[in-house]
């Protein structure tokens, strides 16, 4: 994964290095303390990732992303929590409150790796999937999932121990990150997982003592 980071102050700079260099799926192109400078490079070069420092002289970390019309997968990196909110509305990975460790980058970096894997088309992983919600990426494990409902432009997934999700996207693309052997959909606004079915008939299937109706088109298949 190719990443450059920008960052007004050399020293943070020098961390990223450090940190970069211990991450094997993350090669770190180019560091630059002035903005501006980066835009040749990232208009000549393939980016996956942009460790992007919010608080710097001339033009904040977030108006410049906002600039950059094909803009890569974006870590905001700053002493100043209060951008956090701010930060994550332009769909940022991933927020680094300096001075952060190496465990906390390694989080921030699995996380795009994760999402570029989805978005090349990689294989899915075996186990678990991100999802965004509200404005974090959380993991979520296949083996948690009771059922997804779509709900508008939402989703809403419902997990183990009445947890819920809610995480912006369509039921068709979230139908294709997952294991096609364990989940199937049953109605245009329903997908269940096999695992957690406990009965069912012609009209609907059952998990818990929540009812999902199968619609017209779709079918329950035998086990």
């Amino acid at each position: 994964m190719n990443a450059i980071a920008i960052d007004d102050e050399p020293i943070a700079l020098e961390v990223i290095k450090s940190h970069a260099a211990k991450v094997p799926f993350v090669e770190l192109r180019a560091t630059f303390t002035n903005a501006f400078d980066a835009i040749d490079f990232l208009q000549k070069n393939k980016i996956d990732l942009l460790f992007l420092d919010i608080k710097m002289p001339d033009i904040s970390g977030i108006e410049f992303f906002r600039s950059l019309p094909n803009p890569p997968m974006v870590v905001f990196t700053t002493a100043y929590s209060e951008h956090a909110v701010e930060g994550f509305e332009v769909s940022a990975i991933d927020y680094l409150l300096k001075p952060f460790s190496l465990s906390r980058f390694l989080k921030a970096c699995t996380k795009a790796n994760e999402l570029l894997a989805l978005k090349s088309g990689a294989p899915k992983h075996a186990d678990h999937i991100f999802l965004k919600d509200g404005y974090e990426q959380v993991k979520i494990m296949f083996e948690d999932i009771l059922y997804i409902e779509a709900s508008g432009n939402y989703l809403n997934i419902f997990l183990k121990d009445q947890q819920k999700i809610m995480t912006r996207s369509t039921i068709n693309d979230l139908a294709l990150q997952l294991p096609e052997n364990d989940f199937i959909r049953v109605h245009r606004s329903y997908i269940v997982s096999n695992k957690q079915v406990e009965k069912f008939n012609k009209q609907a299937v059952f998990i818990g003592f929540t009812e999902i109706p199968i619609g017209n088109t779709y079918q329950f298949p035998v086990k």
